[in-house]
């Protein structure tokens, strides 16, 4: 079977939710054993022993399911980072999206996976396993928040009068800071990690500016429901330039993500003042 035969269906999307909840009890056993074996890599960020169980958990899950689909993960060998780019569909996968907070104790970190057709996030799946939640999307079928009390179909909301821009809960940097200047009044709503995007899916939140680094690993999953919930997330520079596209993967040599602009309404009066 070759991937091009894979065409994903809610059947897929249940599957992946199952194997992201699968990584978040690894992850949640790691900390229980309160040895989190914490290094930094090359680029200083920082790597568990809950990254790299739960790693483990999906990159096995995923080969099981369609052994047909590659997998990068970021804890893969540098091997597939470069092989990747050969790749038109591919699981994209961050095991521990939030180790920061992690190890720093916060429940705001996710599991993340999200399957790859050309430069899109066609389907994606964030867990939260302290949260005891999972958000999930697929393109052209709709987005999910499943917890305690049950699945519901989730939608972003109409713009308010008084904003709601997410920010990151562990640093604001000038240029988000500046823009939240300009689009006053508004309410700030701080989280962690892909969560972010989620606010805004379920209709909490309305905007997150991003112009601080991230990868693709880091959206992927994320930008996929959010974009089935109905929202966007566009290149940050596409918008300046006048030529609004969506944040693509796996169309650059670099996994480095260009700043990005999240909503839920893509013609809302964020976009007025932005391109003023």
């Amino acid at each position: 079977m070759n991937q091009s035969d894979v065409t994903p269906d809610l059947e897929l999307l249940t599957a992946i939710e199952t194997l992201c909840r699968e990584a978040g009890q690894a992850i949640l056993a790691v900390a229980q054993g309160g040895d989190l074996e914490t290094r930094a890599k090359a680029d200083d960020s920082p790597v568990t022993a809950a990254d790299l169980a739960a790693h483990r958990v999906l990159v096995e899950g995923l080969a099981r399911l369609t052994p047909q689909i590659p997998v990068l993960s970021e804890e893969s060998d540098k091997a597939d980072i470069v092989a990747r780019r050969d790749w038109q569909t591919f699981w994209l996968v961050d095991p521990l999206d939030g180790t920061r907070e992690f190890v720093n104790g916060s429940g705001e970190y996710t599991v993340n996976v999200a399957l790859i057709q050309g430069t899109r996030s066609v389907l994606g799946v964030v867990d939260a396993p302290v949260l005891r939640a999972t958000w999930s999307g697929l393109d052209g079928v709709g987005a999910f928040r499943e917890d305690a009390n049950g699945r519901t179909t989730i939608r972003v909301s109409p713009e308010p009068e008084v904003l709601r821009v997410v920010a990151s809960k562990s640093h604001l940097d000038a240029q988000t800071a500046a823009l939240i200047e300009r689009l006053t009044p508004v309410e700030t709503v701080s989280c962690g990690s892909s969560l972010k995007f989620c606010r805004i899916a379920e209709g909490d939140a309305d905007l997150y500016p991003r112009y601080a680094p991230t990868c693709e690993w880091d959206t992927a999953a994320a930008q996929a429901v959010l974009e089935a919930a109905g929202g966007c997330v566009f290149d940050a520079q596409s918008l300046t330039d006048g030529q609004p596209d969506v944040l693509r993967y796996n169309a650059r040599d670099t996994l480095r993500n260009p700043f990005f602009i999240a909503c839920g309404q893509s013609d809302g009066r964020w976009r007025q003042v932005l391109e003023c």
